[in-house]
């Protein structure tokens, strides 16, 4: 969430728990900041390319990864476990027919292990707001033009599941290797705010 919450009610009680766990030597001082430090530091737009690049190379964990993403992208070596739970991860892929687009309306829930720290436009109450109402008008604005008779659908993370979108392979790249295609994927398109 935007703003400091250092004072707030919730951000008191985490606290008091923290110390709990602490003074009965279940956690390390300062761990729960080390741990979220470590995540941080692994997260990362080019993991969202690896597997979008994998999915694009190989149908067959394509298929893995819209069939049971948290599994499938433990192939490539990641996880969604950065806390005391595994967040729930959905792979939507863009068609010819339907394009994805990932908003958290509460907040700014993300999937920071596959995409590094969410984008300030990602945060803002406009986007937020906006792109559940008017999401063809949104995406024009961030230069997607999109037909006429493509549908779009918004996925609404939370704090439990989070959404990346498979984008559509772009044509004429049916020779490139797999790293070749990984540098083809923007954070944006992870997101559905940009085509590839």
């Amino acid at each position: 969430m935007s703003g400091d919450h250092g004072s707030s009610r919730i951000s008191a009680q985490v606290r008091h728990v923290e110390t709990l766990l602490e003074s009965r030597g279940l956690l390390a001082a300062g761990e729960v900041d080390g741990r979220i430090d470590e995540f941080l530091a692994g997260g990362t737009p080019a993991n969202g390319a690896r597997i979008v690049a994998r999915a694009w190379a190989d149908p067959g964990f394509a298929e893995r990864l819209l069939a049971d993403a948290n599994t499938a992208i433990r192939e490539v070596g990641l996880s969604m476990a950065g806390g005391l739970q595994e967040q729930r991860l959905k792979v939507v892929a863009n068609t010819a027919e339907t394009h994805n687009v990932v908003v958290c309306t509460l907040c700014s829930c993300y999937p920071i292990a596959l995409l590094g720290p969410s984008p300030s436009w990602y945060k803002s109450e406009a986007y937020r707001s906006r792109v559940v109402r008017d999401p063809r008008g949104v995406l024009t604005e961030f230069g997607l033009e999109l037909p006429a008779g493509t549908a779009i659908a918004v996925w609404d993370a939370s704090a439990e599941s989070r959404y990346l979108v498979l984008p559509r392979r772009p044509e004429g790249a049916a020779s490139l290797t797999e790293a070749e295609l990984a540098g083809l994927v923007t954070r944006k398109g992870l997101i559905g705010t940009a085509a590839v």
